[in-house]
């Protein structure tokens, strides 16, 4: 009996766990980004006549250096403009409060990069030596760059778009963006985005196309196209996107390692599931708690009931009033009395 709850509760979660990674993808990881996470519905129907022909890929391209404050401190405080948007390595990590300041927990040794980017400012990346931690203050200059600031517009306007109507509203601001500089891959990736949020895939593959031939070496490209093509039916061709994506982020891409996840769960794979989510988990620091919700799902179906129960736990410690919270608290219980048996001896 307590199985058939579990599993009733479980298809329940599942459908609004999606939902929720809708959302943290809307958000580039980044990825979320994203976790992140703005992707069609993961099973979505096959585009046979859409499918496109492997890309050529180069190594990824430096990043601006910088000199900022050092210190031996694991956790980095930016300080720059009012709600700042800030990305480390490529992650979105959120937004500076009202004073400018944003704190970056659990940064790991070696070389990082940091992006800011403030509306009507110029955006400014940094790689940050191993010895750079600590307080950080990144100043930003004024601009008067007409696209970028209409870049900057529809960044701002995707993050709010809920609506068809929206989000071709905001595919317009990132095609006037292009239209001031057609060379401008942040934007081709921004806009693929949107195009995914309306089911247009061959347009969206296209601007990842448009976005490459500006930048060859893109891990947020590859991630993005490979929800594109995971949205399609195209699995094999999903994945090896995602796994190009990594590579091109030397292994630190939680978007593709939460779409390899998710692929790897609807192929039965549980195991190798459960390790991309973690390694998504990882490297977004505690910032995505639905992941917590998918990585306890494939530890169910591995019938790793503590390793469950304390996934759903972290959940529900990160968002106790999450719209999934109710649900995960239902099977909590009902796991921890699976996680019993479990451990129980054999009747003689």
């Amino acid at each position: 009996m307590i199985k058939m709850t579990t599993g009733a509760v479980r298809t329940r979660l599942s459908v609004c766990a999606r939902l929720l990674l809708q959302l943290f993808y809307a958000s580039p990881l980044a990825l979320f980004i994203a976790f992140s996470l703005n992707v069609a519905a993961p099973h979505a129907p096959a585009q046979k006549n859409k499918k496109k022909p492997a890309r050529a890929r180069t190594t990824a391209a430096p990043t601006t250096t910088k000199k900022t404050p050092s210190a031996t401190a694991k956790t980095i405080t930016v300080r720059t403009e009012p709600n700042a948007v800030i990305w480390f390595d490529e992650v979105r990590r959120g937004a500076a409060n009202e004073s400018g300041q944003l704190e970056i927990a659990k940064v790991s040794p070696g070389r990082h990069t940091l992006r800011v980017r403030a509306a009507g400012f110029a955006e400014r990346t940094l790689s940050l030596l191993p010895a750079e931690r600590g307080a950080l203050t990144i100043p930003l200059t004024r601009t008067d760059d007409a696209a970028e600031l209409a870049f900057q517009q529809a960044e701002a306007a995707r993050d709010k778009a809920t609506t068809d109507e929206a989000r071709r509203q905001v595919a317009e601001l990132y095609r006037r963006a292009l239209a001031l500089r057609p060379k401008f891959p942040a934007a081709h990736v921004g806009l693929a985005r949107v195009l995914l949020d309306l089911n247009d895939y061959e347009a969206a593959l296209a601007e990842i196309d448009a976005a490459r031939a500006g930048r060859p070496a893109y891990a947020e490209a590859s991630a993005v196209e490979g929800r594109i093509l995971r949205a399609t039916s195209e699995t094999q061709a999903a994945i090896e996107a995602y796994e190009r994506a990594i590579r091109e982020a030397r292994g630190f891409q939680p978007e593709a390692h939460t779409g390899l996840g998710l692929i790897y769960e609807e192929e039965g794979r549980h195991a190798e599931a459960a390790a991309a989510f973690r390694q998504a988990v990882a490297q977004l620091s505690d910032t995505e708690p639905v992941l917590y919700e998918l990585l306890g799902r494939v530890y169910e179906r591995l019938e790793k009931y503590k390793e469950a129960v304390a996934a759903y736990e972290k959940y529900l410690t990160l968002a106790p009033n999450g719209k999934l919270a109710p649900a995960i608290q239902s099977v909590v219980e009902q796991l921890r009395k699976q996680a019993a048996e479990q451990d129980a001896p054999p009747l003689d």
